[in-house]
């Protein structure tokens, strides 16, 4: 096929076309398959950066897009490279609803567009490629089949020595598996959530950035500046030769454009190494956004001490999610709602409505200890067989077979219980952060509530329970409870950028090891004794 020079209205055909094609779609069947199609100006940038990189090559340069989608990186491509630079375009789509428009699209170009699974291909020598630009689907692991997860993860175990966590998202899996299709000094290109940067499942990327290829640069956009209408994660894009690591330290850069960010950095290999929190670089002071905590790791993946001489939240507390029932709408209940279920009152326990309805960050409590508040919830909470309670509480047993009518009986807690509506025991906790919101105004995104009540709390509240003596002494009355609290909202105010991770929109979540490394200081000032009194452990990631 010749060279064909893409028209500007052959971009606008394609973005019409991928308009139409993500109309036919609900937003729900798309955010399973990961399908977030790439701003053709995004994509503009994108390759504009892989030639600056590239400069002049002496052979034409054979292209590949792993994802294709309806072609935004091919479009980019054919706008911004010359013609007679270009060699072979190779393009894998898995879907059919994209895949089959785009190839018509695309006819009489240079383009070969495979409709299948590239993560089942394999190259042979002549297909092996010197730039590969990609953003792949954004499909998390619980819409991986667990097949297709094992073959993917062994694969990559065999072929680089890398071991793949089964929380991986799909994108983690195309990137190690697009290696094979690189020749020797090859152009890799990934546009891909940022949040591999900093969780536990990202390390497999990391270690094959560092040790297996030469990272050049990674740009994080700022996640104010969402880059994907209708996917709520901030991005980053990295950029790698397919080749040894080279002696220059990879350039870190944030905000702004690709062309022109906001901030850069160089940051050494062995500092990123140490660092399971690569997000964290460009530095808060650098980039004036969301720095994060460093927590250290030996280099064979061994926990170490986190960076700090204090203590951390996690040496004076214990941190655990709140309860998961499996199905709210049958186990938490409105006063109304227990009232006229006739449930007997030993098997309701109170419960924390969600962050948005309680108004305050002090929850006092009735004599009964039932939080005082606006909105009154009760979790149903019982052990008693069935058969024992049909005898002697029968409206609760009623109440069971309303529930078991309606399926709650059969979901994935639920069924694994014995008897199925009895509910993990949890003591009232002290005091609780929320784990997601976002920061206003430089307000802390999270909140730390003080429970004075006897009320549990669900999961979307982290449960913060001393686990020294001292500090369990100190919360026994009122004003030390109260310093306590005080104190732990300093530490928020004063920490919440080093903790969490932040998602497109500025969404900001925390889960509880994050939490807990946070320092200590605060409390240790309000009580020296908990201090003292701390056994220091490796933190975990």
């Amino acid at each position: 096929m010749g060279d064909v020079r893409l028209l500007p209205r052959a971009e606008q055909r394609r973005e019409h076309l991928q308009r139409q094609l993500d109309a036919l779609k609900t937003q729900r069947d798309r955010n399973v398959l990961g399908q977030f199609a790439t701003p053709g100006p995004l994509a503009t940038e994108v390759v504009k950066s892989a030639r600056a990189l590239l400069g002049t090559p002496s052979d034409k340069t054979a292209f590949m897009d792993p994802a294709f989608g309806t072609g935004a990186f091919y479009s980019a491509l054919l706008e911004v490279f010359r013609a007679d630079s270009l060699g072979t375009a190779r393009g894998f789509e898995i879907d059919p609803h994209y895949g089959r428009p785009a190839s018509s699209l695309w006819e009489g170009t240079r383009l070969r567009l495979d409709l299948c699974d590239f993560t089942s291909q394999r190259p042979a020598d002549d297909d092996l490629v010197d730039l590969l630009i990609c953003n792949p689907p954004y499909v998390r692991h619980h819409h991986i089949e667990h097949r297709m997860k094992r073959r993917l993860a062994g694969e990559v175990q065999r072929s680089l020595r890398i071991r793949v966590s089964g929380l991986a998202g799909l994108y983690v899996y195309f990137m190690l598996v697009g290696h094979r299709w690189l020749k020797p000094q090859a152009l890799s290109v990934w546009l891909v959530p940022s949040e591999f940067m900093d969780v536990n499942y990202g390390s497999a990327l990391k270690d094959y950035l560092l040790d297996r290829v030469d990272l050049i640069r990674i740009h994080r956009f700022d996640p104010a500046e969402v880059q994907f209408g209708d996917a709520m994660v901030s991005s980053a894009v990295v950029w790698f030769w397919n080749r040894r690591p080279a002696g220059d330290a990879p350039e870190f850069t944030f905000g702004g454009s690709i062309a022109l960010p906001r901030v850069r950095r160089r940051i050494d290999r062995s500092v990123l190494r140490g660092d399971p929190k690569w997000t964290r670089h460009p530095g808060a002071a650098d980039a004036g956004s969301v720095a994060r905590a460093s927590v250290s790791t030996a280099p064979n993946g061994a926990p170490k001490m986190r960076c700090g001489d204090g203590p951390s939240l996690a040496d004076l507390f214990v941190v655990k999610r709140g309860l998961v029932t499996g199905a709210n709408r049958f186990f938490v209940l409105t006063e109304a709602q227990a009232r006229a279920s006739r449930i007997s009152s030993r098997f309701l326990r109170p419960v924390l409505p969600s962050p948005r309805h309680l108004q305050t960050d002090v929850v006092k409590a009735d004599p009964d200890g039932v939080p005082d508040i606006g909105k009154r919830l009760f979790l149903f909470d019982c052990r008693v067989p069935q058969e024992e309670l049909e005898r002697t509480e029968p409206t609760t047993a009623a109440y069971v077979k309303q529930g078991e009518a309606a399926g709650a009986d059969r979901g994935y807690l639920a069924s694994r219980r014995d008897p199925w509506y009895a509910q993990e025991h949890r003591e009232p906790a002290p005091f609780l952060s929320t784990y997601m919101g976002r920061s206003l105004e430089g307000r802390p995104p999270f909140r730390i509530i003080l429970n004075q009540s006897k009320a549990v709390a669900t999961n979307v509240y982290l449960m913060l329970y001393p686990k020294t003596p001292p500090l369990s002494k100190a919360i026994r009355f009122a004003d030390g409870r109260e310093l306590v609290w005080r104190a732990l909202c300093r530490t928020m105010e004063a920490e919440w950028p080093r903790s969490g991770r932040v998602y497109g929109g500025g969404l900001h979540k925390v889960e509880p090891g994050e939490l807990g490394r946070l320092p200590a200081d605060r409390l240790i000032d309000v009580c020296p004794e908990a201090g003292r009194a701390a056994v220091r452990q490796p933190t975990l990631l």
